[in-house]
């Protein structure tokens, strides 16, 4: 099974942590291939950015030689135009985020980076019709690209965000809003003793259980 991983943004740093992500969350015998939409803005912050982003991921996406496609953008950037191009399943980490939460039971805040990505998630929960199972979307104003930085401040920035979250909204389980941050997920859940879900493995698993369900069929 060949799966396909897009970077919907141009910083290849970030391409590099994804496909690590996904190549960990894949069963043996998945070649993941990670891509990197160079024509895209270096990161992802708010809907502005998604349409700056959406000509060159539907090229990728157009182009693909894979069983099953991944966007990873927690925006879910041009997941709908992606699946109306496709003839294999895609699958936007924002979503699979969404329902694997829900599939562990657990009630959620989304943790995320800048507040300008906030409307564009919860535009997100109504429109796949899950808003009723997330508590709060959190930002940790975080700047995207902090993540990919050596010594920042951010993963302290989103830790302090969760222990908020965890406090205050009822929560028990965090959905990490960024695909730059699929690295903190297993640190974050130990520090904090809650699931803290990274939509990149979630979608990974998704997306080869949906291909293997159209190869049997």
């Amino acid at each position: 099974m060949r799966l396909m991983v897009i970077n919907p943004n141009s910083t290849a740093s970030m391409t590099d942590k994804i496909a690590a992500a996904a190549r960990a969350a894949v069963p043996a015998g998945v070649t993941v291939v990670a891509v990197t939409n160079t024509s895209g803005p270096p990161s992802i912050q708010g809907a502005a950015d998604g349409v700056t982003a959406t000509p060159g991921v539907l090229a990728l996406v157009g182009g693909a030689d894979a069983d099953a496609i991944v966007i990873a953008c927690f925006d879910d950037t041009a997941l709908a135009q992606a699946r109306a191009l496709s003839a294999v399943p895609v699958i936007g980490i924002g979503e699979a985020a969404f329902h694997a939460a829900m599939m562990l039971g657990a009630r959620y805040s989304v943790v995320t980076t800048l507040s300008v990505s906030i409307p564009v998630i919860e535009g997100n929960l109504r429109d796949y019709g899950v808003a009723g199972s997330c508590a709060r979307v959190r930002a940790s104003e975080v700047p995207v690209l902090d993540l990919e930085r050596p010594g920042s401040m951010a993963e302290g920035k989103v830790s302090d965000e969760i222990a908020e979250a965890l406090a205050q909204d009822g929560s028990t389980a965090i959905v990490l809003g960024c695909a730059g941050m699929a690295d903190l997920a297993a640190r974050l859940s130990a520090r904090h003793g809650v699931p803290v879900i990274d939509g990149v493995a979630a979608a990974c698993g998704m997306a080869c259980v949906l291909a293997g369900l159209i190869r049997a069929a």
